[in-house]
């Protein structure tokens, strides 16, 4: 009991290090942390194709913008000092988490099957 409070606390303290350093990192590019997500996931391509378009479209564009501003070596604030950024800001993992749980749910009801 007292060694799992220990490692909460100690991978919570890592945990907001780490936070810290990957939102410094996509603020520097203009991404958010769902940009980083991997579309070769099948729940999370479901979940692209099922978002509003002007989702997809936000998605892209910073993308774009962040392999451009890396291609060029530059930073976002180099362009655009004054824009606010939204780095935690979760759109699209309801979706995703709504989709894994169907699946989940899916694969308990034919565990029969196998």
């Amino acid at each position: 009991m007292a060694l799992r409070m220990i490692t909460e606390k100690a991978m919570g303290l890592v945990a907001k290090q780490y936070q810290a350093a990957l939102g410094a990192s996509l603020a520097q590019t203009g991404l958010r942390y769902e940009d980083l997500l991997n579309e070769g996931e099948r729940d999370i391509a479901e979940a692209l194709t099922l978002a509003d378009p002007e989702l997809i479209t936000g998605r892209t564009r910073r993308i774009k913008r962040a392999l451009d501003l890396g291609f060029k070596r530059k930073n976002l604030q180099d362009y655009a000092p004054d824009m606010e950024l939204d780095i935690y800001k979760s759109e699209l993992y309801e979706t995703v988490e709504k989709i894994r749980a169907r699946d989940q749910e899916y694969a308990l009801l034919n565990a029969h099957n196998k």
